[in-house]
């Protein structure tokens, strides 16, 4: 795993539960992303050598630079955990302390550790401790959110303390814990934090299209964005966010490239992962891509019924047919995904 630079030139796709697997990555990077993040990781999952988990640290040079992300809130599993991601050459990290799903928060993880900073920090100085032992030197980062309860702005202590114990970077995402993706991200919280410390600040949160991502960098001086839900949409965001920061604005998505982009994301798909659970998968999420689009009821029809992949890429080509409906889909309407 080689270094990166963090610079508003340069988007981020986020750690988005069941969707930035190894394919998608690839995906995001063809496009224009400069680092991307996986999938959040269970450590007690690397720990008990679940096989599910391995299978999210999956990854390949192109995939280079990777941040991977883990989450947990126990201390004791990050030590031997992180000794073990090391030597499989991994070196740049980051804690998820903004994760909001109750699934995670319930075990103590996500947000939830915001209720715990003494704790946060224990964690996080157990990684950059370890990610230091890598013959190259390793980077970690943590991104959290404004605090948990409502009103309860711990981030900008936090923030401080992080880069005491040695954080590269710190990425927000201005909601509370108990928000979930409710109301609107406070994006003048982000220009506070970027005040508040000397490391880079990445922001998080409301950013659906591109030109919210120039808008959110303009706005506050962070030193990068992150594309979450947004890049659902549309994995081309990242190189529409860098033309709009150069001046320059690209054509917007019609059937034809979403098309183009499903059949990319099918192909990536079978060559890195290729089974009946990736097959599944992948014939789920197309339908994503043809949101705002006529006929997508007839779309979903037809992929169910695919049983190889060359019926999947077939049945997916309609997509370059359909005509725009009536009224895009509001952004915010994307399923909550954990980040």
């Amino acid at each position: 795993m080689s270094d990166f630079t963090i610079h508003p030139d340069s988007p981020w796709l986020a750690p988005l539960a069941g969707y930035s697997d190894l394919p998608f990555r690839l995906l995001a990077k063809r496009h224009g992303c400069g680092a991307c993040c996986s999938e959040m990781v269970s450590v007690k999952g690397l720990a008990y050598k679940n096989s599910g988990t391995r299978r999210l640290i999956a990854t390949c040079p192109e995939d280079d630079p990777m941040v991977l992300q883990l989450f947990g809130a126990e201390p004791d599993f990050f030590g031997p955990v992180m000794d073990k991601l090391v030597g499989l050459d991994f070196r740049n990290f980051d804690l998820n302390a903004g994760c909001p799903v109750r699934k995670v928060v319930k075990s103590g993880s996500g947000a939830r550790l915001m209720e715990d900073p003494d704790k946060l920090v224990r964690i996080a100085s157990i990684m950059v401790e370890k990610a230091a032992l890598h013959p190259k030197g390793g980077r970690v980062g943590v991104k959290f959110r404004l605090g948990y309860d409502k009103g309860d702005d711990t981030y900008l202590d936090l923030a401080r303390r992080l880069e005491d114990a040695g954080a590269d970077w710190v990425t927000l995402h201005p909601r509370y814990g108990r928000q979930l993706f409710a109301g609107r991200a406070d994006w003048a919280k982000l220009a506070l934090l970027k005040k508040a410390v000397s490391i880079p600040v990445i922001a998080s949160g409301d950013l659906f299209t591109a030109a919210d991502g120039v808008r959110c960098a303009e706005q506050t001086g962070v030193d990068a964005v992150m594309f979450a839900r947004g890049a659902l949409y549309d994995p081309s965001i990242f190189a529409r966010y860098t033309a709009l920061r150069r001046g320059e604005e690209l054509p917007p998505p019609d059937g034809a490239h979403l098309a183009a982009i499903v059949r990319e994301h099918i192909r990536l798909t079978k060559e890195y992962e290729g089974d009946d659970r990736s097959f599944r998968k992948i014939r789920s999420i197309i339908p994503r891509y043809a949101k705002g689009l006529k006929g997508i009821r007839a779309l979903r029809g037809s992929l169910l019924a695919c049983r190889s992949w060359e019926d999947l890429e077939k049945a997916a080509a309609v997509i370059s047919e359909m005509e725009p409906a009536d009224g895009l889909p509001a952004p915010a309407a994307v399923d909550d995904v954990c980040q």
